[in-house]
């Protein structure tokens, strides 16, 4: 464990990730692993995907944030999700972010990280400079100015771009979102849907573009079309079944939930309520999520994915939240895992309050759910 923890580290020196992730300009080298050495640390690593999105953590270790295990004892975050249960790493991408934080090379920093403790790994392209979500599917300003045809050659070479960057490393990508809670579309206004997803046919030739792209890297990689509000699924049958009509490509449907409120909140759990606008409880909210996943698999032929998963840190069910969700998840066939959404996050962290550590950076309880069988 030292010595992976030296090598992560002096791989952040070499990047100048002390102030800002690694510059675009730069060719980070990367330390040769040593023989014999098994990644996983002897843990089972395989199986349903018991995942944590951590993209913030570079950022929140510049800053200064330190992490705890429940004794009190310093660790690397990392190292002590793994031992928490997690096998899967999830990490967004930017495209030109004006901070740094979330494009490539920073990308590469977190991806080699896990790789060297034998976490599998999703890449979530958001396309855009920043966050890319239901309500907004900016362009990268590089791109603002582009045909659908300039675009769809644009996803293509990003996403070939930064996977192939991964790819020299021998990193393995395991899955691959192609856009970011994207239900109506991307890129706009050239990929949106309209809110009646009369217009489908853009969007599905720019995940189309993405999908094929992720192929030539890793063939085996499985691609996700991910959107939110996994208990309402008139989203799903309203956007999939456009895209189907209009010969989209994907292997995954992915899903998010954060009953009660929308992940922006800002007031933790002060003004937060786990009923949502319809009267139902968070355990109803779960099984309207379940029972959606079940209807997918059914309609569609495919996998699905829980691919962000949150609620309040201090709410006193929390616990019970994310245990009731993933042990029901487990027991749908065709379900594949479940990622939380920055579980690292505490203190109010960019105002985020649905971690799983509490303010002194101490994992909360609810991360039990996580647990290996």
């Amino acid at each position: 464990m030292k010595k992976i923890k030296t090598w992560w580290m002096s791989f952040i020196l070499l990047c100048g990730l002390t102030t800002v992730s690694c510059n675009d300009d730069d060719n980070p080298t990367f330390p040769e692993q040593p023989e014999n050495t098994d990644p996983t640390g002897g843990y089972d690593m395989t199986g349903f995907a018991r995942g944590a999105d951590i993209s913030w953590l570079t950022e929140m270790e510049a800053s200064g944030r330190r992490f705890y295990d429940s004794t009190g004892v310093e660790r690397e975050c990392m190292e002590l999700l793994r031992e928490l249960g997690m096998n899967s790493v999830r990490l967004r991408v930017w495209v030109n972010p004006t901070d740094g934080w979330c494009n490539k090379q920073d990308v590469l920093v977190k991806a080699w990280r896990a790789s060297q403790l034998g976490y599998r790994l999703m890449i979530d392209f958001h396309y855009s400079d920043e966050w890319a979500d239901p309500g907004d599917q900016k362009k990268p300003v590089a791109w603002g100015n582009y045909s659908l045809t300039e675009l769809e050659q644009a996803v293509a070479d990003h996403t070939t771009d930064v996977l192939s960057a991964l790819k020299a490393q021998n990193i393995d990508v395991e899955w691959v979102q192609v856009g970011n809670e994207t239900r109506y579309g991307m890129l706009w206004n050239d990929g949106f849907t309209d809110y009646d997803y009369s217009n489908a046919a853009s969007f599905a030739q720019l995940i189309n573009a993405g999908y094929d792209a992720v192929k030539t890297v890793y063939p085996d990689a499985q691609v996700i079309i991910h959107i939110d509000k996994g208990n309402r699924p008139q989203y799903y049958n309203g956007l999939f079944d456009a895209l189907k009509a209009a010969n989209a490509k994907w292997d995954i449907i992915g899903m998010s939930l954060y009953p009660g409120e929308d992940p922006s909140d800002t007031n933790g759990l002060t003004e937060w309520n786990p009923i949502d606008e319809n009267g139902n409880t968070w355990m109803q909210q779960n099984d309207a999520c379940i029972a959606n996943m079940k209807a997918l698999i059914e309609k569609y032929s495919t996998k699905v994915m829980m691919c962000e998963i949150g609620i309040p840190w201090n709410y006193e069910e929390a616990e019970a939240f994310y245990t009731d969700f993933i042990t029901k998840a487990k027991q749908v066939e065709g379900c594949l895992g479940v990622f939380a959404w920055e579980p690292q996050c505490y203190g109010g962290w960019k105002s985020y309050h649905k971690g799983m550590f509490d303010d002194d950076g101490r994992p909360m309880t609810s991360l039990n759910a996580f647990k290996r069988d």
